[in-house]
């Protein structure tokens, strides 16, 4: 059997009931709300799946340390002694993002700024040589988080937010967030059970999330890439074993009900 890990899906305000219900639906254990947050636990195959499937987390992160800091020079510190080369080569690209809710800090681009100091001088010291930083498409996206005194570093398994598909080539403008839209229809009860009108359609992001949702498409089937795949333990194998499974359960026929956008002024 495969060891579970625990990990972290990102969500809008709001959605934390909807995201815990949909892990739930496809396996999560100890499935646990935050705030614009749920906590569960999974195995790799689970992560992989996580990132496929769910139509209302916006990340999946996975925590591979934490700890406790009274000051700079020890949150610096602990940065610099954790195992890094587990994570990252000499020869990868990294980025850094973080949040906080300390008094510790007051600016967060201060806090990605130290951990990546911390990071490049552990390199220098053992190699001679450090990782660049890539904040477009890095190998590796850290997250930190600190809330008050307690550290949490994530590495970011799904790299651009979940919002982006994959299904589109072009987009309207403002179009509305697609996370958003598939939450405002699970919230509703949409399963497809009836016809399904938006007399407002836009970019149309409302009417393909519920076909998604009514043909039981996976969420995220369309894109392109994960950051997990970039990763020293990503499984391709296993990866592609998981995308296969996703499909099993597609319901292919739209023949029950149909999917209709509306125009105004003749348009």
């Amino acid at each position: 059997m495969k060891q579970n890990f625990s990990m972290v899906a990102k969500t809008f305000f709001g959605f934390e009931d909807v995201l815990a219900t949909e892990l739930k639906k496809i396996g999560a254990v100890n499935v646990q709300k935050g705030i614009r947050s749920v906590s569960f636990e999974g195995d790799k195959g689970f992560m992989y799946k996580a990132n496929l499937s769910l139509r209302t987390a916006l990340k999946i992160l996975k925590p591979i340390t934490q700890f406790k800091i009274r000051n700079e020079h020890d949150y610096y510190r602990k940065i610099y002694d954790f195992h890094w080369h587990s994570f990252l080569e000499v020869n990868q690209t990294f980025a850094i993002t973080a949040t906080l809710q300390t008094e510790l800090f007051n600016h967060s681009q201060y806090v990605a700024l130290r951990a990546k100091d911390a990071i490049v001088d552990k390199f220098r010291a053992q190699q001679g040589r450090r990782p660049n930083v890539d904040v477009l498409h890095p190998d590796l996206q850290i997250h930190i988080h600190i809330q008050k005194n307690d550290v949490i570093i994530s590495l970011d398994s799904s790299g651009e937010s979940l919002h982006h598909r994959g299904y589109r080539s072009v987009t309207n403008i403002a179009p509305i967030n697609e996370v958003l839209a598939a939450g405002m229809l699970m919230m509703s009860g949409w399963e497809g059970q009836c016809d399904f009108l938006d007399p407002m359609c836009g970019s149309g992001t409302l009417l393909i999330e519920a076909a998604m949702i009514a043909c039981n498409i996976p969420a995220n089937i369309h894109r392109k890439e994960f950051a997990f795949e970039k990763w020293k333990d990503f499984d391709a194998d296993l990866f592609d074993t998981i995308f296969e499974s996703c499909l099993k359960n597609k319901r292919i026929s739209l023949s029950d009900f149909r999917i209709r956008q509306g125009t105004f002024g003749g348009g």
